[in-house]
């Protein structure tokens, strides 16, 4: 007998078991690949890099000559 019909002939609540504990697998290996994955772009994002395009070093000059007006 055919795997799905074995499942169409179980009982209504043991079909919606198996179909939450295989959307639940399905979901846990979705965020977990999420998960690496932004780990991922973490490790690879150059901070220093961010620093020159947004010029903080300006930034912070600016921030420290309003402090010593104040």
């Amino acid at each position: 007998m055919n795997f799905l019909q074995k499942i169409q002939k179980l009982p209504e609540q043991k079909r919606k078991a198996i179909l939450w504990i295989i959307v639940i697998i399905i979901a846990l290996s979705i965020f977990v690949f999420y998960i690496r994955s932004v780990q991922e772009r973490l490790k690879s994002f150059k901070t220093e890099e961010l620093r020159e395009e947004l010029k903080m070093p300006q930034f912070q000059e600016k921030l420290q000559q309003l402090n010593e007006e104040k």
